[in-house]
């Protein structure tokens, strides 16, 4: 392991396991990335294959694919630290003069005419000698003979961008005439600002493709909190189902067992009568045999009249039939598949219900907002008309005309979802606002004015403010409604929280701004409308199938 510390860009290029730059690069299916060799080792140790990062379990040993584009950045990576290695060492190691016996001193310049270094005082005849003033110096260097034209013996002064090579001035004059030449100095420059342009895109590049996981994960664990509440509604609903056939079963063989018990009671009671009956005859014949063996004719003639017992009853006007259970498993399954069928049929609405229920906010009335004759209770969760207008100040957020408030919390994206207990009222308004709407003066609610709203007026006359209004028939008047607001698909729904019914959908809502919850518990009518708008905790715990029981 390397001791040095390693760069900022070499960072993000060490394998968690090694600590070192990555040897044949490889993503795993969770999308970290490893030394080839480093995690095939790891998992030829453990009988089943995880992530060293995130601990992700794999049933099945994954194909490990070289991750071309990380190999590309280290491959870069390793070039331009060879390239930082290489200036590093000509300008900071310390070159020995050529000429020195030991032990030599540092050379201070480097001669590409004599392919030799020189200390200070060696370097004396190249700064007084008019000969060898005219050589090139440079800075230290221990490479000389890499900086001499092979070819030509000459110092490496120019650049070829044609051919991408550095070269002599005599090459210059002949292999590259009409080539595109430059300084090497100028050429250094220019590759090192394209170097770093290419690093700065790659760093691009890097962060784009992370945030594309990021995306891709994120809706990959959408999909799986989808999926289990999906699967939790389905478990719901075929259990309640189960339950509710297990009741009717229940019901009807009580049914069957109760008539076979009173029809079992009414044979036992002519049983015991037709033997109570039997026993007075055989008394009777008893008596009458007894009787025909007297001798005595008074007494025969006393008894005989006795016999047979009075009370006898006529049976053969009395009847038994059994009892006929045939049809009967017939008639429940008719009746439950009846009660089962209108059940079913209100499911999808219950369902939709449940799965809007899900994007629940915690709400609260907003006293800024509020007109001076509301009255808000102490948690903001309730809100009604008095007749008492308090001084406050009429700042830009209130209301001052129309006897309406806002919800403190807004909506800007994604979806949410509040419910509101309108139970004894025979006026109200309810929906969202955007936060730009008018609240000085006359206010209308249409959606062109920035509202998207329901109410009630005169006890049962129920209105969507579209425009035009659209008139709302409830099978049953709602007691609780529930709004569901979806920003992206620009869709707000009102719910009858009770019977799970759709009440009203504004769709194709192009929004831009925040949405704000909006309430208007409109005025007391003399006591009958004075009940307040009460915005309630939402129940997701409740049975999805609750009609079948």
């Amino acid at each position: 392991m390397a001791s040095r510390s390693p760069s900022r860009s070499e960072e993000q290029f060490l394998c968690s396991i090694c600590l070192e730059v990555f040897s044949e690069p490889v993503s795993t299916p969770c999308g970290h990335n490893f030394c080839k060799r480093c995690i095939s080792q790891a998992w030829d140790t453990k009988a089943v294959c995880k992530c060293p990062l995130c601990n992700r379990s794999f049933s099945i040993r994954p194909e490990l694919c070289v991750n071309t584009f990380i190999s590309e950045m280290v491959s870069q990576l390793k070039l331009e630290k060879r390239s930082s290695s290489m200036e590093n060492r000509t300008t900071f190691s310390e070159v020995q003069c050529d000429v020195c016996s030991e032990p030599k001193l540092k050379a201070v310049k480097s001669c590409l005419v004599c392919l030799s270094s020189f200390c200070e005082s060696h370097l004396q005849p190249h700064l007084s000698a008019p000969r060898l003033k005219r050589h090139q110096l440079m800075e230290p260097v221990d490479d000389l003979e890499d900086r001499i034209c092979p070819t030509h013996d000459q110092p490496l002064k120019l650049y070829c961008s044609t051919d991408q090579k550095a070269i002599c001035v005599v090459c210059s004059a002949l292999e590259h005439k009409n080539h595109t030449l430059v300084s090497l100095k100028e050429a250094f420059e220019q590759e090192k600002v394209s170097l770093q342009q290419t690093v700065a895109e790659n760093q691009r590049l890097v962060e784009q493709r992370r945030l594309k996981v990021q995306e891709i994960t994120a809706a990959l664990e959408l999909s799986e909190r989808e999926a289990q509440r999906e699967t939790q509604q389905m478990v719901k609903v075929f259990s309640d189902i189960m339950e509710s056939v297990q009741r009717c079963l229940d019901h009807h063989t009580k049914v069957l067992e109760q008539s076979l018990s009173k029809h079992k009671e009414r044979a036992q009671a002519l049983i015991q009568q037709l033997q109570q009956e039997m026993c007075e005859l055989e008394k009777s014949s008893t008596e009458a045999q007894q009787l025909s063996l007297s001798t005595d004719p008074l007494h025969f003639l006393q008894r005989c009249p006795a016999l047979p017992p009075a009370g006898l009853k006529d049976w053969s006007s009395v009847s038994f039939e059994p009892q006929t259970c045939e049809g009967s498993a017939a008639r429940a399954l008719s009746e439950l598949e009846t009660s089962l069928s209108q059940k079913i049929k209100q499911l999808p609405s219950t369902l939709e219900l449940r799965r809007v229920q899900t994007f629940a906010v915690d709400v609260t009335l907003d006293p800024d907002s509020a007109h001076p004759k509301l009255d808000l209770s102490e948690d903001l969760k309730q809100v009604h008309l008095t007749d008492v207008k308090k001084k406050l100040p009429d700042s830009p957020q209130r209301f001052n005309t129309c006897a309406n408030v806002l919800g403190k919390q807004s909506f800007s994206s994604g979806r949410s979802y509040f419910e509101v207990q309108v139970k004894g009222k025979t006026q109200w308004d309810l929906g969202v606002a955007q936060e730009s709407v008018n609240r000085k003066g006359k206010i209308n609610l249409s959606p062109k004015d920035g509202f998207w709203t329901i109410w009630l007026r005169d006890k049962d006359q129920y209105s969507a403010n579209a425009s035009p209004s659209v008139l709302l028939s409830p099978l049953r008047p709602p007691q609780k409604v529930g709004v569901f607001v979806d920003y992206g698909a620009g869709l707000v729904s009102f719910y009858d929280v009770d019977s799970a019914d759709l009440l009203y959908s504004f769709t194709g809502c192009c929004f831009r701004e925040k949405l704000f919850p909006f309430f208007c518990p409109e005025p007391n009518k003399g006591g009958t409308n004075s009940a307040p708008l009460i915005i309630s905790a939402v129940d997701t715990e409740s049975p999805v199938c609750e009609g079948l029981k």
